[in-house]
Parts: C-alpha cells; structure tokens; sequence
C-alpha cells in the first residue's frame, strides 16, 4: 500500500509541474527527446545492448532447457519453439524496431 500512494503521489506532483511547465515546455522537451533519440552513439549503444540482451536470453535458454529437460510440460515446449522458429524464420528484425547495423 506505501508504494501505491508513493506512486499516486509521484503522479500527481508530476501532473501539476507538468500543466505549470505548459505546453511550451513539453514541445522543448519532446525536440530534446527526438534530438538524442536520433544521435548516432545513442542508436548504436541502444543496438549494442539490444544485441547482448538477445544473446543472454539465449544462453539462458540454453541453460534452462539443459537443466529442465523433460520436465516442462509439451504446451510450453511447444510455444517456445514456435516463437523461437517465428523469430528465424522472420526479415531478421526483432519486435523492437531495431536494425542490425
């Protein structure tokens, strides 16, 4: 419950900053956001680590399947292959707009 009222909180002190700011401010802030959106080292690190989340998740693939074996049940078994042939067989691109550049 103290974490839900610090959240309610923390909503609503942003909300009154926010409409005091104006909507000069918010178009300043959004220029500034899309600027370091498109920075070249921002994208590149963004990939970069994009790139090592993929290969962790699939060395803990890996590690899980090995030490679980036949003791996850068929039906997830199953989803996971089915994911993981979508995710090959696909243009390469992953679900989060990233490229492999």
């Amino acid at each position: 419950m103290r974490y839900r009222l610090t959240f309610v909180a923390g909503l609503a002190v942003g909300y009154v900053l926010g409409t005091r700011a104006g909507r000069e401010r918010y178009e300043q802030l959004k220029k500034s956001a899309r600027q370091l959106a498109q920075n070249p080292a921002v994208r590149n690190t963004a990939e970069t680590a994009a790139q090592q989340g993929r290969q962790a998740a699939g060395k803990a693939y890996h590690a899980v399947s090995e030490k679980m074996g036949d003791h996850v049940p068929a039906s997830v078994t199953q989803r996971v292959r089915s994911l993981r042939e979508r995710n090959t067989n696909g243009a390469g691109e992953d679900d989060w707009g990233t490229t492999n550049t």
